[in-house]
């Protein structure tokens, strides 16, 4: 990353943990605005950092959530990935 990645990625890890201790969901805005009086650039890496993350928990979160209510079909064990066409590449010859 760049330094610029790198300063930002870190000032978005802070902030996200200083929104939710302090309860307050409209920081994060408030130190992006404060970046960008300074460097739109590093404004423009804050909030792609801001957004990476909070994907990455709210992902981690539903796949926690899923694994927690356990299989969709009780009566099946495990299955191997790319068993399914989703993981799969599509067939030259298949019909869409």
């Amino acid at each position: 990353m760049s330094i610029t990645e790198d300063i930002a990625d870190k000032l978005a890890q802070e902030a996200i943990a200083a929104a939710e201790k302090l309860g307050d969901d409209t920081l994060i805005a408030e130190v992006a605005k404060v970046i960008g009086a300074g460097s739109t650039t590093t404004q423009e890496a804050f909030m792609t950092s801001i957004r990476v993350r909070i994907a990455e928990k709210r992902a981690r979160k539903f796949i926690q959530d899923q694994v927690a209510r356990g299989p969709k079909d009780p009566g099946r064990g495990p299955m191997e990935l790319g068993s399914k066409p989703i993981l799969d590449a599509p067939d030259e010859g298949a019909a869409h």
